[in-house]
């Protein structure tokens, strides 16, 4: 409701002081209700929340980060060209889970691109004067200044895949890339596939270099030589992977199965195998890796690796508001899972 200031009819929003009289409580119990909700006996703050709804109060961020220090929001800040946030389908899944998990928090999300060394200092700039509470990072290459430069500044930071190269201590929360690769390729072993080719992800993420270990892993505990001809890399780009397949189909034309490290550079590679006049499955299996929509609008539909990307969504959000409540860093690994479809 709003409130009447007794002249003219004139109507005010409503005040803290009036959440305070309807619930029956002081003004500083509603302030610790709204700031956490810590010393308030669960009646109180039941009485408060209803007195909220009652009046129809919306809190004055402004007001209250003056007061808290703190903005009331996070970053998601992905270090990839801009064109690679549109191109990607597993960057909308994660920030679409990501503003999920905040809202129920009533916490708003910033969307943050920094593709260029430029944009990352500008953007630096901004997280360290305190324009959000935190960071939520995506796609970080190893050699990236980013995520040092935030932990060094005291920013609470998670980021999405295990760090490489960094000197402290970084929150991060991956799904399990090696084991999934590993699943992939005994997947395609148990259907006699021998050649097995990979275009595996960049070798400066952790993704690029789990997923690569795991493929070599299984060849070798089954006896299958490693044959460098059989292994290139990509970006994650559906180009990349059409570029990819069309190197291995040169360099060893006997290849009859293709683990791709992502289902976006799959669909790519599939590109290659038809105009390469190769079956899908019937002359070459064909594996990706995150179960993405890129996997299933495929043709034929793609077999793959799904990567749980709202738990991985929902496990980012926890561990950054645990570390801005002052919790230390920590560590989330998922499991990944099989998913068989038309193209093995």
């Amino acid at each position: 409701m709003t409130m009447s200031n007794g002249a003219g009819g004139r109507r005010r929003p409503p005040t803290i002081h009036d959440v305070a009289r309807e619930a029956g409580v002081s003004r500083g119990t509603v302030s610790r209700v709204l700031n956490g909700g810590h010393y308030v006996s669960p009646a109180a703050a039941e009485a408060v929340n209803a007195a909220i709804r009652k009046t129809g109060y919306v809190v004055n961020r402004h007001a209250r980060s003056l007061i808290t220090g703190r903005s009331d929001s996070v970053g998601f800040l992905l270090t990839e060209p801009q064109e690679r946030f549109f191109e990607d389908p597993n960057f909308n899944v994660l920030l679409s889970g990501c503003t999920q998990a905040l809202a129920a928090h009533d916490i708003p999300l910033l969307l943050m691109l920094a593709g260029t060394k430029d944009e990352r200092r500008r953007i630096t700039r901004y997280i360290t004067a305190g324009h959000v509470d935190g960071v939520l990072l995506v796609s970080s290459h190893s050699g990236d200044p980013v995520a040092e430069e935030l932990r060094e500044a005291g920013v609470p930071l998670v980021q999405c895949g295990k760090p490489m190269g960094l000197r402290s201590k970084v929150s991060y929360v991956a799904a399990d890339d090696r084991d999934g690769a590993r699943d992939m390729v005994r997947h395609l072993l148990s259907l006699g596939r021998r050649r097995i080719g990979m275009v595996s992800g960049p070798l400066d993420t952790p993704g690029g270099v789990d997923r690569l270990a795991g493929y070599k892993e299984v060849l070798t505990e089954a006896g299958v030589e490693i044959d460098e001809r059989l292994v290139v890399s990509g970006d994650y780009s559906r180009a990349s992977g059409e570029a990819g397949a069309e190197r291995l189909l040169a360099q060893a034309p006997d290849l009859d199965a293709l683990f791709v490290a992502s289902d976006l550079m799959a669909r790519g590679a599939l590109t290659a195998l038809h105009r390469a006049g190769r079956r899908v499955p019937e002359d070459v299996s064909v594996g990706g890796f995150d179960d993405s929509v890129a996997a299933t609008e495929a043709v034929p539909a793609l077999t793959t690796i799904r990567q749980p990307y709202d738990r991985v969504s929902a496990e980012m959000v926890r561990v950054l508001l645990a570390q801005i409540g002052g919790e230390d860093p920590a560590a989330v690994i998922l499991p990944t899972e099989l998913v068989k479809r038309d193209s093995t």
